[in-house]
């Protein structure tokens, strides 16, 4: 239990954050749920409650259009914490404002509260994710984003239903219970992050611009710059294309064609926040405490089969009214929709926590709220666009709301596809990661302490089977540049994944000297580029299972780019179909069993003035060789 997402919540460094932005959460839908409270119990005509309807989600959003940019840069310019308990003492006086307008009860102060409480909440966002590289390692990124997406979406839904509940239970003083309401939260969440401690500035040099067009423009040309980042935050963004889609119809779905009533409503949103929250929460056990982009596909995949199969567990009217969650789920198929809408939200989370997570391990940090901010500007441009396109449809098409999800599974795919044809490392490293946990048990030691972050590296590894490569990159969360036998790089049918791959072909000197020569050329430039390249220094496959003397073409690459010599070394492959044992046969072997277990392990890294015999050795240890 010590190692996993859980201990976070036990330190310091995480623990008043998690609980920080729980509570702004939780207090930002009670707010605009007990508005709507509150028209009901004013019994305020129809058109006053759907000019509200109409006017929050635009007062609401706005501001991260607005300021965004500008919130960017004041969070790469202020030192974490103290930004934190600002945004939080805003929302003091914000709610204080609020409390006014529900003792009034006037809806034109709660809308400017609410203006405001989308000023508060654009300031925070770039925060809430720069904070996480400062207080984390690398290896708690993925388990931390788990848990702030989980806290996120039971916070919002546990919100809804404090913030529908407030009237009812305080009856005529409704509105002073509202009031105090989120007055309290809003004091407890600054209280908790006077807990949280010091996060350096990213950027304490920054100058802040406050245009905020031109600004706007600048940080989405930020994000844009690498495109893996570019293509993950395209894919956060249409995490929220997909989540404001439900969190629109999902009230109209569950009376049309659930036959129940707004507790139904809530039990439905119910199932796909709580789904999403475990769904985010497993990413760090799938990934094995690394950034697994992998995961990403995978997530993809599931939403598309359950938006699918939501569409034909029910795709029209149903004649039953008024139910409860009891009596809906006595109805026949009742229970493959509520297994639909979880498995949404399970799949969901395992498409947008890996995507943070490479956001936050991509960027540099003194760019990294900046990048969020234009994240936060391409989401609100998503949530409007799902918005209006479903009125579109609804209003003027004549869709309905099954149709609707039927259509958002076609597009889900279409994205998916479009995301991972451009930025082909999310399907390598889908690639591996199923291949290595469909056939094996690998253990991974030294990886997370030894392996850098960030900067070039030569990576070097024992060879023992066809699938090495393979293998380390689903255990290093970077990606690696392999240099293989350009025979193996040129196979039919491989080839394309491995120049998607960016592998590196190579030839021996007397085979293709010019071949070589552009090898170690390619090799050069990618360390310069600060990348991370592997070898196998043996030059072929292992015959016997041992390891053969290393050649010198390390010696050449590190005395013409001196970079740290990270040492590597597999265990259990002998024994795989994979590898040249029993070769006499004449055929691939049948593998003795699945999930066979094997290992790897990373060594400290080696000075670029190590020769190949001192990198052997050093493997060799590793592997468990007498030296």
């Amino acid at each position: 239990m010590g190692n996993s997402q859980f201990a976070l919540l036990r330190q310091r460094r995480f623990l008043p954050f998690f609980v920080t932005q729980c509570l702004g959460a939780f207090n930002d839908n009670v707010f605009r749920q007990a508005i709507i409270g509150l028209l009901f119990w004013m019994q305020a005509p129809a058109d006053q409650r759907t000019l509200y309807a109409s006017l929050a989600p635009a007062v609401f959003i706005l501001p991260y259009f607005l300021f965004s940019a500008t919130a960017g840069q004041i969070a790469e310019k202020l030192e974490k914490a103290r930004l934190i308990r600002i945004t939080t003492a805003m929302e003091i006086a914000i709610m204080s404002f609020a409390a006014l307008g529900f003792v009034l009860q006037s809806l034109p102060l709660l809308l400017v509260a609410l203006f405001c409480t989308g000023v508060q909440s654009t300031l925070f966002g770039p925060v809430k994710y720069a904070i996480l590289p400062s207080v984390l390692r690398p290896e708690e990124l993925t388990g931390g984003n788990g848990l702030v997406e989980m806290g996120t979406s039971v916070s919002i839904l546990l919100g809804m239903i404090a913030g529908g509940l407030v009237f009812a239970a305080a009856g005529t003083a409704g509105p002073w219970a509202a009031g105090a309401a989120v007055v309290a939260l809003a004091i407890a969440g600054n209280l908790a992050s006077r807990w949280i401690p010091p996060a350096g500035a990213g950027a304490p040099d920054l100058q802040v611009r406050w245009n905020p067009i031109p600004e706007s423009i600048a940080v989405l040309r930020l994000a844009r710059r690498q495109l893996a980042v570019r293509n993950a935050i395209l894919g956060i963004s249409w995490f929220w294309f997909v989540g404001t889609v439900f969190a629109t119809q999902l009230p109209d779905y569950a009376v049309a064609h659930l036959g129940g009533s707004g507790t139904l409503y809530v039990f439905a949103l119910a199932l796909f926040s709580i789904g999403t929250g475990a769904g985010s929460m497993l990413c760090e056990k799938l990934s094995a405490r690394t950034v697994e982009i992998g995961l990403v596909p995978l997530g993809a995949a599931g939403m598309t089969v359950f938006l699918f199969d939501l569409y034909f567990a029910r795709s029209g009217i149903v004649a039953a009214s008024g139910l409860d969650i009891a009596g809906f789920l006595r109805e026949p198929g009742s229970w493959r929709i509520a297994l639909d809408l979880t498995g949404i939200g399970v799949f969901t989370g395992f498409f947008v926590v890996p995507l943070f997570a490479l956001v936050q391990s991509r960027t540099p940090g003194n760019e990294l709220a900046r990048v969020i901010g234009a994240l936060n500007i391409q989401n609100s441009a998503f949530v409007v666009a799902a918005s209006l396109l479903c009125l579109a449809l609804r209003q003027w098409a004549g869709w309905s709301i099954p149709q609707l999800f039927l259509a958002l599974a076609v597009a889900n795919t279409l994205v998916a596809l479009w995301i991972f044809t451009i930025v082909p490392e999310f399907l390598m490293r889908f690639l591996s990661w199923m291949l290595v946990r469909v056939l094996y048990r690998l253990r991974v030691r030294g990886v997370e302490e030894h392996v850098p972050d960030a900067g070039p590296a030569l990576l070097v590894c024992n060879h023992v089977s066809y699938v090495d490569a393979l293998v380390l990159s689903a255990a290093i969360p970077r990606p690696v540049r392999w240099v293989m036998y350009h025979r193996i790089f040129d196979i039919p049918g491989l080839s394309w994944i491995f120049r998607n791959a960016r592998a590196i072909p190579i030839a021996g000197a007397r085979e293709d000297p010019a071949l070589m020569q552009r090898a170690f050329d390619e090799i050069d430039a990618a360390l310069a580029a600060g990348e991370l390249v592997g070898i196998f220094p043996e030059g072929s496959l292992t015959r016997d299972g041992e390891i053969a003397p290393f050649k010198s073409g390390v010696e050449r690459i590190l005395a013409r780019r001196p970079v740290p010599v990270v040492p590597l070394a597999l265990r259990g492959l002998w024994a795989s179909m994979w590898s040249r044992r029993d070769s006499r046969l004449g055929r691939m072997r049948v593998p003795r069993r699945f999930r066979a277990r094997i290992e790897l392990v990373a060594g400290a890294p080696l000075p670029p003035d190590a020769d190949a015999r001192e990198i052997e050795l050093r493997v060799r240890e590793l592997r468990g060789d007498d030296v």
